[in-house]
């Protein structure tokens, strides 16, 4: 009995501090995606009233298909790419830590820094990525002012800046897997693809798992890259969930409908958590 009033006690401070900035937060957005609220009006109550009007909205079901673009086109990339990044720092022996320390160094710098570097380098006047295109004779690319390359170089900026996360996250659960079952699969004749395949990826998928999730959580909600480099143009093709739920509740004023566009991402995160939980537990079964 005493050791169950311990855990209590130790575990309050941490319910205390959900419930205040988490719970008490999710409930007023809640409460206020269902009623008309306006800066420095109270509103009224109209119930799903917001989320239909959402739902007939065309920016909105363009932001919504954003979201879906940017964070799997993001999402896939990183694991990818980190996944050969982890495999890559494994197998240096000198200057491991060095070259380790460096390729953190995009995930440490702060995101408002690294977004206004890369806007700087979209910039259609003083582009790097143009002047470097134009000494090969190629002409310059319209980095932000057209749809598909504004696209390709927010997706371009997450994946730069969320690679390093992958890629050490990646290499602790690979440093973690003994080097018997290596050898053992060494023995029995497997080749490279086939002990990767066999031996590391089924051992990685709960680092994978949780990596995976975090990233999904972190992509779909973005919101510092998007404002600092396109601020959800050209013509919304860049909006997500945040930059949207900014425009219309702050700079629009409308609080309760901004609300109803930020909610919209807790089903598609409650989705993605449940299955990628499902599987890392899958997976400790198996191993």
């Amino acid at each position: 009995m005493r050791e169950a009033r311990l855990a209590y006690i130790l575990i309050a401070p941490a319910v205390l501090f959900l419930a205040i900035f988490v719970a008490y937060p999710f409930g007023m957005a809640l409460w206020m995606s269902l009623t008309s609220k306006r800066l420095g009006m109270p509103g009224t109550f109209v119930g799903l009233g917001n989320y239909l009007r959402l739902l007939e909205d065309d920016i909105f079901r363009q932001t919504a298909w954003n979201a879906v673009l940017y964070t799997g086109v993001a999402v896939g990339i990183k694991t990818v790419t980190g996944l050969a990044l982890a495999m890559g720092l494994a197998k240096l022996t000198r200057g491991a830590q060095l070259i380790r320390a460096i390729v953190l160094l995009p995930w440490v710098i702060p995101i408002s820094l690294s977004a206004l570097a890369w806007w700087w380098m979209y910039d259609p006047l003083y582009s790097v990525f143009n002047w470097g295109l134009g000494l090969i004779g190629i002409h310059k690319i319209p980095w932000l002012s057209n749809p598909f390359w504004a696209r390709v170089a927010i997706i371009t900026t997450n994946i730069w800046r969320g690679l390093p996360f992958y890629g050490l996250c990646i290499l602790a659960g690979l440093l973690a897997i003994p080097r018997e079952l290596y050898e053992a699969a060494e023995t029995d004749g497997a080749g490279r693809l086939a002990t990767f395949w066999y031996v590391t990826l089924p051992l990685l998928r709960p680092v994978l798992g949780t990596v995976i999730l975090y990233s999904v959580v972190m992509t779909i909600s973005d919101f510092e890259t998007i404002y600092l480099i396109t601020r959800g143009g050209p013509r919304n093709s860049t909006h997500l969930f945040s930059t949207l739920a900014y425009q219309v509740g702050l700079v629009g004023t409308e609080i309760g409908l901004g609300a109803a566009i930020v909610l919209f991402i807790f089903p598609v995160l409650a989705v993605a958590a449940f299955l990628l939980i499902r599987l890392v537990r899958q997976s400790e079964q198996i191993a």
